[in-house]
């Protein structure tokens, strides 16, 4: 455990940070699962407007530093593939 107060209140702001960081992603993981389920369901409607805001949280997301870039627009690209398919 840290002794200098300095290093305690860097104890404090990362639990904080990391709390903080877990209920964005879990939040992202959710509307994610959202989209797949409308999928699954050939609701294309529902499929499009939960893919809206899914899309919106990865960015986000990606752009605070919570996910890779990368990861992002490759589950943007999947989903989006896969709400395609179902409308064709």
């Amino acid at each position: 455990m840290a002794n200098i107060k300095q290093a305690k209140k860097r104890v404090r702001q990362n639990i904080h940070r990391r709390a903080r960081n877990k209920w964005q992603v879990s939040r992202l993981h959710t509307y994610v699962k959202r989209v797949i389920k409308a999928i699954e369901s050939k609701d294309e409607q529902a499929a499009q407007t939960e893919y809206r805001v899914a899309t919106s949280l990865l960015d986000r997301a990606a752009t605070k530093g919570l996910i890779h870039k990368n990861k992002a627009a490759r589950h943007k690209s999947r989903l989006a593939k896969q709400i395609k398919a179902l409308a064709a």
